[in-house]
């Protein structure tokens, strides 16, 4: 069985984020789940993967690199129909979760009762943000890790380590004065390995990204380039 919680937070991280890309669900979603585990095991860096919901618990008993899942409601389980709930990640065998991603938003006070709920349950914790205040308010609160995203540069052509370096650098430098055993990632427009460099460069212990890999014709080539910038 693989590793659960802080342990699966091997630095420095490629963490990729498959979304609800048709490209990265159902069957594509294994393929890739799948092309993820090989680099990673051909190569020693350390990946970890975020499929869609459906197919969460085929992937975490098909591979063995972590499982992410990509949100978590802070509802309990039983009557809450609809709901996601940390249980069933862990349930589904999960290693642990992202939160508060820019394109599903949860309150503060959730976000605190997750990062609790998931520590005592084993499952670590990436808690998404788009500043260096937001981030250190959520470092305080004991996830595994912040990954600092400005919303306005996911999706785009322009690498955060590019387009806004010293956000990166000042989350990294706020975090570390507050809580220095939370990794730091960022992420938005993160596409190879130069800027994988570079977000080392400034302080960070890793990435997080989606489209760069998810609609990239050449899956294996575009990984293979994002872990050469991990050296």
């Amino acid at each position: 069985m693989k590793e659960l919680g802080h342990v699966s937070l091997k630095r420095p991280v490629i963490v990729v984020n498959f979304k609800t890309y048709l490209e990265s669900s159902g069957k594509e979603a294994l393929a890739l789940a799948k092309l993820c585990e090989a680099v990673a095991h051909e190569t020693g860096a350390s990946i970890i993967v975020a499929p869609p919901l459906p197919d969460l618990a085929l992937i975490a008993s098909s591979v063995n690199i972590p499982v992410y899942a990509q949100h978590a409601d802070d509802v309990r389980p039983g009557n809450t129909t609809g709901h996601v709930t940390l249980e069933n990640f862990r349930a589904s065998g999960a290693s642990g979760t992202l939160l508060n991603h820019s394109e599903r938003r949860i309150k503060v006070a959730e976000i605190h009762d997750l990062i609790g709920l998931a520590r005592s349950l084993h499952l670590a914790t990436i808690v998404c943000t788009n500043n260096p205040g937001v981030s250190v308010a959520c470092a305080a609160m004991g996830p595994d890790a912040v990954a600092v995203e400005p919303p306005e540069l996911i999706g785009g052509d322009i690498s955060v380590t590019t387009a806004n370096p010293g956000i990166v650098s000042d989350t990294v430098r706020a975090i570390r004065s507050v809580r220095p055993e939370v990794a730091v990632l960022c992420g938005a427009g993160v596409k190879g390995r130069a800027d994988v460099s570079k977000a080392l460069e400034l302080g960070s212990d890793g990435v997080l990204l989606a489209s760069g890999v998810v609609k990239a014709k050449d899956k294996r080539a575009v990984l293979m380039d994002l872990v050469a910038g991990l050296r």
